[in-house]
């Protein structure tokens, strides 16, 4: 067994499938018609698309792939991103035209020098970016562009950044991919926006979790090289596994990807409404 899953400690017991999915299925924020918004970034390759996917999949209790995902994923051998156009994606509940409350926000993979500017992820953080926006990796999105949102709302906001990697690649991750993920994380602070990290590809690290997934819960080391690297708490990183192969649902899988997502929604709501207490006051965040 490599380093990274070396140290392994009593495991906490796991995350209640059922009650997630309905805790998940049954959030509502507490203001009408607004919706929680989630920013995923990280390296080319992570799973971003593929999370959104696969939680997707989980809560209409079949395969999606309404997000396009580079099938290179599952080798590791990408290093340019998929995904080149800012995009957010919903997830249709019940009849067509209803959705759930919260959004994905997806954006171009982070890299040395071809991947999305930080410049480019702080403006969607603060929700200057419009649906569509094909990134440039040379300049930031300009305020004279017809994608920039000039007055950005509530909705248009983040209200949790979700930082996306691959598990193997935390012992190697480039120094400058770290400072980006420092300094977006770094910005997100100053706007009040909490923060989550996943770790993917769980299964692919290491053979012991390929064979049972439950395995995934002895390991400790993992969140903790990568919490010292970038400063996210330990107890907001979570490790999951995204759909990718298998053609049916599984339970473990489900689990695993919705104790991630009750507690990003947590957090998300949290933001929504601290910010709405503001605007109520006259303050600005």
């Amino acid at each position: 067994m490599s380093g990274l899953w070396s140290w392994f400690f009593t495991p906490p017991p796991p995350p209640h499938r059922q009650t997630d999915l309905r805790y998940v299925k049954d959030y509502k924020p507490h203001t009408k018609n607004q919706q929680l918004r989630i920013l995923l970034h990280g390296p080319a390759g992570a799973g971003k698309s593929s999370f959104i996917n696969s939680v997707q999949s989980v809560v209409r209790g079949r395969m999606y792939t309404h997000a396009l995902a580079d099938n290179t994923f599952a080798t590791e051998t990408s290093t340019d991103s998929f995904t080149r156009k800012y995009q957010t994606f919903k997830i249709q509940k019940g009849n067509p035209g209803t959705f759930y409350p919260f959004v994905f926000s997806d954006i171009m993979g982070l890299e040395p020098t071809n991947g999305v500017l930080v410049d480019d992820v702080i403006l969607a953080m603060k929700g200057h970016v419009k649906d569509g926006y094909r990134f440039d990796l040379e300049s930031k999105l300009s305020e004279h562009d017809g994608f920039y949102n000039r007055s950005p709302n509530l909705n248009d906001q983040v209200h949790v950044l979700v930082c996306v990697v691959p598990a193997s690649t935390i012992d190697h991750m480039s120094e400058e991919v770290v400072k980006k993920i420092r300094d977006i994380r770094k910005e997100a602070s100053d706007l009040g926006i909490p923060q989550v990290a996943l770790i993917t590809k769980v299964d692919l690290a290491c053979p012991e979790v390929n064979t049972n997934l439950k395995n995934i819960y002895k390991n400790k080391s993992m969140k903790d090289k990568f919490s010292a690297n970038v400063g996210i708490p330990m107890n907001c990183i979570f490790p999951v596994k995204n759909y990718h192969e298998e053609t049916d649902l599984v339970d473990d899988v489900d689990s695993l990807i919705l104790n991630a997502m009750r507690h990003i929604i947590n957090m998300g709501d949290d933001c929504i409404n601290f910010r709405s207490q503001s605007e109520g006051s006259g303050r600005n965040v």
